[in-house]
């Protein structure tokens, strides 16, 4: 689910430094269908890929959904955005990185507490994202992978960006984009101002309406609201900057140029506080870049992993 920030926000411009612009032209392969929100269809599209194969783990108090794609002897995690599910945030992702990435398991799951991942439904602590963190972490070693790459977005690259922190020997390599590490006053004030759903176009609602109900997305999304604010005040906006130095896997930024869901001092910041930290930027990406320029986005992140 891709972070709802106000429009208002769009209209900050530059970074704090300057920056490279790359251009990447993708190279032929099987063409994902395009993203359905609602799509639970797990059939891969390319015959040479193994179809999807859903399934789920004990992890904790929660029975948490994956989705599996390629037979390879390493792994990347894919972690979705707030309130996203494997399928609503990944469909390009799971049935088009195992074509780029034979020798790779790619894993995608529904955070605990969300999609297929209940019940129970998620409690929005103060570290809510740090649990996320050992959640991911305890399923990757469950599945027998002691080392593997992350690929988060949003929230998820947040929830990326914890685990890679907190266990630097394990994670060989990470990517993230629309991320923050921490919450600023802007912020704050916008999430309040996106808490009501009634509010959203019915093309950003729905999605998630099919997933939790018309009753209870709402609710979840209060919820979700509530704890990016007890966030703000309990630890003054620090979601996870005083971690960054922990991380040691190279580290990809992705960033959208146009992308009016995150300020755009998050991406100097980041690129400031992790060691061996690359960036490419998509001039007219905003900030689904991983829906809306699939093939090059997946073609990016396979170079990435397999460099």
């Amino acid at each position: 689910m891709m972070r709802l920030l106000a429009s208002t926000v769009a209209a900050q411009s530059g970074l704090a430094f300057r920056i490279t612009i790359k251009t990447t032209s993708s190279p032929s392969f099987c063409v994902p269908p395009s993203i359905t929100a609602a799509s639970r269809s797990s059939r891969s599209m390319c015959s040479s890929v193994p179809v999807a194969k859903e399934r789920h783990l004990q992890i904790g108090s929660n029975s948490v959904h994956f989705v599996e794609a390629g037979d390879g002897d390493r792994a990347v995690i894919l972690l979705p955005g707030a309130l996203g599910t494997a399928w609503t945030d990944f469909k390009p992702q799971i049935e088009g990185l195992p074509a780029l990435l034979p020798q790779y398991r790619v894993i995608a799951w529904d955070p605990p507490g969300y999609g297929k991942s209940r019940p129970p439904d998620k409690q929005f602590t103060v570290d809510f994202y740090e649990r996320d963190a050992v959640a991911a972490g305890e399923l990757m070693q469950q599945l027998g992978f002691r080392r593997y790459s992350i690929v988060g977005w949003s929230d998820g690259g947040i929830t990326g960006l914890v685990l890679a922190a907190k266990q630097p020997e394990r994670v060989e390599k990470l990517v993230v984009w629309g991320s923050n590490s921490y919450i600023s006053d802007t912020e704050a004030k916008i999430y309040e101002g996106i808490r009501d759903v009634s509010k959203w176009s019915a093309r950003m609602r729905e999605p998630m309406e099919q997933v939790y109900g018309v009753d209870d997305f709402p609710k979840l999304w209060s919820a979700w609201v509530d704890g990016l604010l007890r966030i703000y005040h309990e630890r003054k906006g620090d979601i996870c900057s005083g971690k960054l130095k922990h991380i040691k896997a190279p580290t990809l930024v992705v960033h959208g140029a146009k992308d009016p869901m995150i300020i755009p001092d998050h991406v100097p910041y980041l690129l400031n506080n992790i060691k061996n930290t690359d960036l490419h930027v998509f001039p007219d990406g905003k900030h689904n870049i991983h829906l809306r320029y699939a093939n090059e986005f997946n073609a990016i992140v396979a170079k990435f992993l397999l460099a």
